[in-house]
């Protein structure tokens, strides 16, 4: 099937038949004592069923999501700023499905309290162990340091903090602080792919992991591989409808990336859509502009950006699920549907 015979279809019956690109390399996965997926959007739910597809017994398989607004503690409420509502409760309900175990990590106050922090340090990572307790790393930044502004849209992950912030180095930490990563070997599973950016084509399909420490006093063999680096989007899509699973609500509501709902990198159409649905987070984000004296975009507000912006379509169904904490959708559809930000908008990292 062509593929603009493919996007031509209504979104409520076509599939995607297209067979997939050459996938990479397997390694050796029976060599693993746990295989973690970084989980967030359509890539890494590709990769998971990618695992699943290759028989990977799943007593080895780990759902791991890096909470970017933070979760609930005794420290106080998570942000709700930046993230999509319903993405904890999807992603618990995507493991349930499955019977895969989740974990989330996350540093307190997640993106927002970082980008309003003043001549402080950062917040403490806080992750679950596989026992259930609640492990809590004090912050890694020695010196204290000021922001007020917004990630900045650049390549740089030193410039654009969002990443390296609340899911890189939560991740890091995790696994570098966590004892059980020092026995056996960890296979770390995420869902970068070449067709998104010039610099991710430049990525290792397979390569040791920065918390890999397999030549220390203590070692630590942890791996990273990219099982979907090779694919383009039809492959992605492939294997989800071939599996019948429902990826991220916000697919439904035509964003071609599940990133933050308020991600910086967003289009346009995605500000006057987000402006449209939830208009109290629009709000908020433009108002820290206003406050920090900073834009996102390098010359526009997300005010001006919406005013020349045009709202997505969606059906209203979707952005109750999207916009709730509580998720109650069946992760496997019968009829599958084609979301409306398949081939879309997909406005991300360069």
């Amino acid at each position: 099937m062509d593929l603009d015979i493919l996007q031509g279809l209504d979104h409520t019956s076509r599939i995607a038949l297209e067979p997939a690109r050459e996938a990479a390399p397997v390694p050796d996965l029976a060599q693993y004592s746990r295989i973690l997926v970084f989980m967030s959007g359509k890539d890494s739910l590709a990769c998971l069923l990618h695992l699943l597809e290759l028989q990977v017994p799943k007593e080895v398989i780990e759902i791991h999501h890096h909470c970017v607004d933070g979760l609930d503690d005794e420290a106080g409420p998570a942000s709700t700023l930046m993230d999509w509502p319903c993405t904890e409760g999807y992603i618990s309900a995507l493991g349930k499905a499955f019977g895969l175990p989740v974990y989330f990590s996350y540093r307190r106050g997640g993106i927002e309290k970082e980008m309003n922090r003043e001549n402080c340090g950062s917040e403490a990572v806080v992750y679950t162990r596989v026992d259930g307790v609640r492990v809590v790393l004090p912050s890694d930044r020695s010196k204290p340091n000021t922001r007020l502004k917004f990630p900045q849209v650049s390549a740089n992950l030193a410039v654009r903090w969002c990443s390296s912030h609340a899911k890189i180095s939560v991740a890091d930490r995790m696994l570098i602080n966590d004892p059980r990563f020092t026995i056996g070997k960890t296979l770390v599973i995420t869902g970068e792919r070449a067709e998104e950016s010039c610099n991710r084509a430049r990525y290792a399909t397979f390569e040791p992991h920065r918390a890999d420490n397999r030549g220390g006093r203590i070692p630590r063999h942890i791996d990273v591989w990219r099982p979907v680096h090779s694919w383009d989007e039809r492959a992605v899509w492939n294997i989800i409808a071939r599996n019948r699973c429902l990826a991220h609500p916000c697919y439904m509501l035509s964003w071609g990336r599940a990133s933050c709902r308020g991600c910086i990198f967003s289009s346009k159409n995605a500000w006057a859509t987000l402006r449209l649905i939830d208009r109290d987070n629009f709000d908020a984000i433009a108002a820290y502009e206003r406050k920090f004296g900073y834009t996102i975009h390098r010359s526009k507000s997300v005010i001006e950006q919406a005013d020349s912006g045009v709202p997505y379509q969606f059906e209203e169904r979707w952005l109750k699920v999207a916009l709730s904490r509580e998720f109650n959708e069946p992760i496997f559809m019968d009829p599958w549907i084609m979301p409306r930000g398949a081939f879309g908008e997909s406005c991300g990292p360069t």
